[in-house]
């Protein structure tokens, strides 16, 4: 298991490319935050707020981002390949030429996102 970041406060912080890999953000403030090319995978998201972050290109394979704030997010070109998206606000996000593929959107809020 990676870093255990429980409710962490990384508003607007660059995270380009950065390596979080299992990472526990359960409840993170990640608004406006820069994860383009940042490698996810398999990392706890639930929760968290994520609203206008850039996550362009990023590896989010089986991360879990249940009931997360992905509002007006920028995921083009994201990998979200058996994602977990329950219940996640992706209102307004961004999802060209995102992977979706095996991803769980059961009750996900996908008004006006971009595909």
């Amino acid at each position: 298991m990676g870093a255990y970041l429980y409710r962490a406060i990384l508003y607007q912080t660059k995270l380009i490319e950065a390596h979080l890999c299992q990472v526990y953000l359960y409840g993170a403030d990640l608004r406006e935050a820069n994860l383009h090319r940042a490698n996810l995978t398999w990392a706890n998201l639930s929760k968290a707020k994520l609203g206008g972050a850039n996550l362009q290109k990023a590896n989010l394979r089986g991360a879990n981002l249940s009931q997360a704030n992905l509002r007006d997010a920028n995921l083009q070109g994201a990998n979200l390949r058996g994602a977990n998206l329950h219940r996640t606000d992706l209102r307004g996000a961004n999802l060209q030429e995102a992977n979706l593929s095996e991803t769980n959107l059961e009750s996900a809020y996908l008004q006006g996102t971009k595909r």
